[in-house]
C-alpha cells in the first residue's frame, strides 16, 4: 500500500447519519426538545414538526388545502422547520422538500402521554414513525406516560438515546417501526427494557352531553382505560412494572392466520 493511499484512508471520515425528528405535540413541546437533546451528537439532526398540537390525528394527511413550511430558530445550530400540517405531512415534506433524500432514521416524540396498546392506532406520534417506515426509513416512536407540560424527561432521554444508539449500531429492516413507551417514574426506578407485544387494552369511551352558552348541544369525549389482556409479555404489563416497553409494529395489517383459514374454508 502506497503512502498516499494510507494517508487518504486516514483522512476519510465516515459521514454522520441523518436523523429526522418529528412529533405530534408540536414543535414547541418539551418532549421534542428533550429528544433532540438526547441524540443531537449521534448524527446530523433535522427537525420537521407541526406548528401546533396534532395529538390523535392518526395517519391523517392534508388534502384540499395548502401546507405551509417555515424555518424555525428554536434549536441552536440545528436545522428545524415547522409545518402547518399533520405529523405524517411533516415526514412527507421532510423527505421530499427539506432533505431531498431519505434520512438514515426517523424519531418521533417524545410524546406527552401513553401510546401503548390500542392507542398506537390513534397516535399521531406513531403514525409519523409508521409513515417513515413506509418510505423505507427505520423509525422509532417515543412516549412518556406523563401528560404534564412539566413532566420529568430525564429517564426518557436516557432510554431514548440508548435505543437510538442500538438501532444505529445494529441496523435492522428498513421498514422497522419500534413503539417505545417509558414509565413516568424516576430514572433510578426504571428496571430496564422489555421487548413486548401490544396488549389488548383500550378506552371504554363515553360521550358526555352538554349545552353551550347559546343553548346548542355538544358532546365531550371521556373514557376509562381498561386492560383486557392479563399477559405478562405485553406493553401494559411492562409499563405497570416500571420497564420501558418496546413493541415492534408494522404497517402490513394482514391477518395471516385468518387468511390461511379463509383460503381453506372459503374455497368455491
Amino acid at each position: 500500500m502506497t503512502f498516499a493511499l494510507v494517508m487518504a484512508k486516514k483522512t476519510i471520515k465516515k459521514e454522520k447519519p441523518v436523523i429526522l425528528i418529528t412529533n405530534d405535540d408540536g414543535i414547541m413541546a418539551p418532549g421534542i426538545r428533550n429528544l433532540v437533546e438526547a441524540v443531537k451528537d449521534l448524527g446530523k439532526i433535522v427537525v420537521v414538526a407541526p406548528d401546533k398540537p396534532q395529538s390523535g390525528m392518526g395517519h391523517a394527511i392534508t388534502i384540499g388545502q395548502p401546507l405551509r413550511l417555515h424555518a424555525s430558530t428554536l434549536y441552536e445550530d440545528i436545522e428545524a422547520y415547522q409545518c402547518s400540517g399533520t405529523p405524517v405531512d411533516c415526514v412527507k415534506l421532510a423527505v421530499d422538500k427539506v432533505l431531498h433524500r431519505k434520512p438514515d432514521i426517523c424519531l418521533s416524540g417524545i410524546n406527552h402521554g401513553a401510546n401503548h396498546s390500542i392507542n398506537v392506532i390513534y397516535s399521531g406520534t406513531m403514525s409519523a414513525a409508521v409513515e417513515a417506515a413506509i418510505e423505507s426509513i427505520p423509525s422509532i416512536g417515543f412516549s412518556l406516560l406523563d401528560y404534564s407540560i412539566e413532566a420529568d424527561f430525564s429517564g426518557a432521554r436516557s432510554y431514548a438515546r440508548m435505543i437510538v444508539q442500538k438501532m444505529l449500531q445494529n441496523p435492522i429492516d428498513k421498514h422497522c417501526v419500534l413503539n417505545v413507551n417509558i414509565p413516568a417514574v424516576k430514572e433510578e426506578l426504571i428496571k430496564g427494557i422489555k421487548i413486548c407485544r401490544q396488549a389488548y387494552a383500550k378506552y371504554e369511551e363515553d360521550f358526555i352531553e352538554r349545552v353551550d352558552p347559546t343553548g346548542r348541544k355538544y358532546f365531550w369525549l371521556t373514557g376509562k382505560f381498561v386492560n383486557f389482556d392479563k399477559g405478562k409479555d405485553t406493553d401494559v404489563w411492562a409499563l405497570k412494572n416500571n420497564y420501558v416497553s418496546v413493541v415492534p409494529v408494522q404497517f402490513d395489517l394482514t391477518n395471516y392466520v385468518l387468511k390461511t383459514q379463509l383460503e381453506k374454508t372459503w374455497k368455491p
